[in-house]
């Protein structure tokens, strides 16, 4: 990839996120080792993946900067690859439902920083759970020591409107702020993951603290 026109689309993007006090996550699941060690080079620290076997083989391409990036894993991940991805991320956007709560308690040795997944559009083909479990979730979770609840991720249609997109990033953004006033131990709840390259304007607007951002770095 033109390094220029990735080094333009990156100063764009982190300029807009800026303005709002969010953080940049470089979506790098669809680009080599390459483009990966560019964005690294251009100032980028963390970045995400969601397949763990390419995720496993970038890490062992770029051995050499890996421990310098915080790593974020967003896509849906099977419990059978839990043990296998857990220890190599710091973060986790994608925490899905309680019985990968449940094989994340049995195999970390450090607490790991999840966000649970919420399904505010109500859409079959997505994961996640719906927002009116989301605190009994969270409760069950307290005696879980090795997962802390950070934060609250959706992801949006990809058809929404923009009207609809405030309303769906509003609604976690209002959860989030209920969970967050709780003050529990296990859920802090301080973060929300929302907006990709499409819509990551409009999730600003309304809140969000990470942004998962990848082909618009990456488009000519």
């Amino acid at each position: 990839m033109n390094q220029t026109v990735l080094a333009n689309n990156l100063q764009r993007v982190s300029d807009q996120v800026s303005k709002y006090s969010g953080h940049l996550l470089a979506v790098t699941k669809f680009v080599d080792k390459d483009v990966t060690r560019a964005l690294f080079e251009l100032g980028v620290r963390e970045m995400a993946e969601n397949r763990p076997e390419p995720f496993l083989k970038k890490l062992e391409e770029l051995s050499d900067i890996k421990d310098q990036i915080t790593w974020h894993f967003i896509g849906h991940l099977q419990t059978r690859q839990v043990k296998k991805v857990i220890h190599n991320i710091d973060y986790l956007h994608s925490l899905d439902r309680v019985s990968l709560a449940k094989e994340i308690q049995k195999r970390a040795i450090c607490p790991l920083k999840c966000f649970l997944q919420v399904n505010v559009s109500g859409e079959a083909s997505k994961g996640g759970f719906q927002p009116d479990q989301v605190l009994d979730v969270i409760n069950n979770l307290a005696n879980y020591d090795k997962i802390i609840i950070v934060g609250l991720m959706t992801m949006a249609p990809i058809d929404a409107t923009d009207y609809e997109l405030h309303d769906y990033f509003k609604e976690l953004r209002l959860l989030q702020e209920k969970i967050e006033s709780l003050e529990l131990k296990q859920a802090p709840c301080h973060e929300l993951s929302m907006g990709m390259s499409r819509d990551y304007l409009i999730a600003l607007e309304e809140g969000a603290s990470y942004v998962r951002i990848g082909t618009a770095l990456y488009q000519d």
